[in-house]
């Protein structure tokens, strides 16, 4: 059996470095940690302490559960290291962290964040439409959040630049607690 049709064991979490404006968005990071953690999965996420990055790894961290955090060197002090991760991989570059959170994860959510969220989002949608892994991509749309990209996809296809037969498979959860029941069903 393929990585890709395996039971989902490890989940990567794309999200900023900071908490946004609206409460909801680390409560939200801190129950995805906690239902990873409480589901026995790793988290795998980006390394750092702050923002929603660091709200997810802590929450999983506080709930029991095995945190995997992936750093590029540049970015170790700008970020701060959540040194109390269970395992703490420093890259070279950008590209290496990339890599290894495909590698290492069976499936991806996108809770808010930066520009860094929404291309490392595009990146695991463009892969899968182009076949090159069958992982589950969950969008977080809490508050609406993700509801201008989501709309743009739309419109790509409405526009046929996303041809019938090439549709970018995504879930969306609108609710916190929908988050990884989604992802599991």
């Amino acid at each position: 059996m393929s990585k890709d049709n395996q039971q989902i064991k490890n989940i990567c979490v794309y999200c900023g470095s900071g908490d946004g404006l609206t409460p909801l968005y680390k409560q939200t990071a801190i129950q995805v940690g906690a239902d990873i953690a409480k589901h026995n999965m790793t988290l795998v996420y980006g390394g750092g302490s702050t923002g929603l990055m660091g709200a997810a790894a802590q929450s999983a961290l506080d709930h029991g559960g095995y945190v995997t955090g992936i750093i590029p060197e540049f970015l170790q002090d700008r970020e701060v290291m959540l040194e109390e991760c269970s395992e703490l991989i420093i890259t070279q570059n950008m590209h290496e962290r990339k890599m290894l959170f495909f590698e290492k994860s069976d499936a991806f959510i996108a809770l808010p964040g930066g520009i860094g969220t929404l291309e490392e989002l595009v990146e695991m949608m463009t892969w899968k439409q182009l076949g090159r892994h069958k992982k589950k991509v969950l969008i977080a749309n809490v508050n609406g959040f993700w509801d201008p990209l989501i709309a743009l996809l739309a419109q790509m296809q409405h526009e046929t630049f996303i041809r019938t037969g090439m549709e970018v498979e995504f879930l969306v959860a609108n609710q916190p607690e929908e988050i990884i029941p989604l992802l599991l069903s």
